[in-house]
């Protein structure tokens, strides 16, 4: 690669991976669990349910994202999402009820959330050619430093004066760390590239999709589903438990799967990530569902972490050296709307399964047993290549 070029890659990375960090924090939201149903007197299903609106409008801006991204010079392209974001956790700071927070978190700042992640992501591949398991890995890893850093900030606000500084914390990081990414990009001159929809080639078959589909979604389910609840499934082993304590170190193994299987995904089969990360993620689980103690709770809730960011570094990387980078924008979004679905039920019915029965046990086997049926998913589209 030219020095020029390797230089304006860097700069593409570091701008998306600034972006990346502040959107990561969404996935953080557990900790305001307790605050909100105290706020507005919910149930944890009913609170659960802003996170799992905010991953399903994020899955739909990731799918119909293609649409656009070409038509936007990525500066301003960006900016304009880090404004949209910002003004929806303003609406959710301010919201006199439960419904307004799931219109301003839930759609606003989820819908935003995908545009920027899912721009972020494509534009980093584009700008590295070679590379694009290694740039999607760090723009991945970015999403999950944020959601690694952001709990404790979270919890110090909630302790001054409830959820509202936290959201507009949030609103301000959100408008500066915009802008500095919005600069980078400027002053890259980079561009997104896309071919005419009647030069680019046909989509895998039905069945092909299908399998990455259900490989996807059940690979992501059980990690979605503590991550979302990751201080409260540390509090129901331990009542005296930090809540910010499961986030952040969910959120650190989530950064390092990223980062290795980013990097692996340039140098191994794709079978043995797609299969392995699944298979690890079971394991943790069952582990998590046996837990007696914080300690291996932390440890499983870490592995699981780890192989959920693992999955989604590797998918869009794998889909990206199977079917080209031009077709990759148009595939991933059709694919990432497994991720969304499971980002929908996961969290709402880890939620609903402990008010029924005050305990997150059933859940979280339910999420090993998906992680198994990701591997059969994987191996049978594998056979038939």
């Amino acid at each position: 690669m030219p020095a020029g070029s390797a230089n304006k890659g860097l700069q593409v990375l570091a701008a998306t991976s600034t972006l990346a960090a502040v959107l990561g924090s969404v996935h953080a939201f557990s900790v305001f669990l307790t605050p909100l149903e105290q706020a507005f007197d919910a149930s944890r299903a009913q609170v659960s349910l802003t996170y799992s609106l905010a991953l399903a409008t994020l899955t739909l801006a990731v799918l119909t994202g293609h649409r656009i991204y070409g038509r936007w010079r990525p500066g301003p392209f960006i900016i304009t999402v880090a404004l949209i974001a910002a003004s929806g956790v303003v609406v959710a700071a301010f919201a006199p009820s439960l419904t307004i927070v799931w219109l301003g978190y839930g759609v606003l700042f989820g819908g935003a959330n995908g545009l920027g992640y899912g721009f972020g992501l494509q534009l980093a591949a584009q700008a590295n050619p070679g590379r694009e398991g290694l740039a999607m890995g760090i723009v991945t890893a970015a999403y999950a430093l944020g959601a690694a850093v952001s709990p404790p900030l979270f919890a110090a606000a909630l302790d001054t004066g409830g959820y509202q500084p936290a959201m507009i914390g949030l609103c301000l990081a959100l408008i500066a760390l915009g802008g500095v990414s919005a600069a980078l990009l400027t002053v890259s001159g980079v561009r997104f590239s896309e071919q005419p929809a009647n030069m680019l080639p046909p989509l895998p078959k039905i069945s092909d999709l299908t399998l990455l589909w259900i490989g996807y979604g059940a690979g992501v389910a059980g990690g979605l589903m503590a991550i979302g609840h990751a201080a409260g499934i540390i509090r129901s082993v331990s009542a005296t438990s930090t809540d910010w304590t499961a986030p952040v170190v969910i959120a650190l193994c989530n950064l390092i799967g990223s980062l290795i299987a980013g990097r692996l995904a340039d140098r191994l089969p794709p079978v043995r990530l797609l299969i392995g990360l699944p298979l690890l993620s079971a394991a943790a689980l069952a582990l998590l569902a046996l837990s007696g103690s914080v300690q291996s709770a932390l440890i499983g809730l870490g592995c699981v972490g780890f192989a959920y960011g693992g999955i989604i570094a590797a998918y869009p990387s794998v889909i990206a050296k199977l079917y080209g980078l031009h077709s990759s924008p148009r595939i991933y979004g059709l694919v990432f709307t497994a991720w969304g679905t499971a980002g929908l039920v996961a969290p709402w019915f880890a939620g609903q399964l402990y008010d029924w029965n005050g305990s997150y046990q059933t859940a979280v086997m339910t999420g090993c047993a998906l992680s198994v049926v990701s591997t059969v998913a994987v191996a049978t589209l594998f056979l038939r290549r």
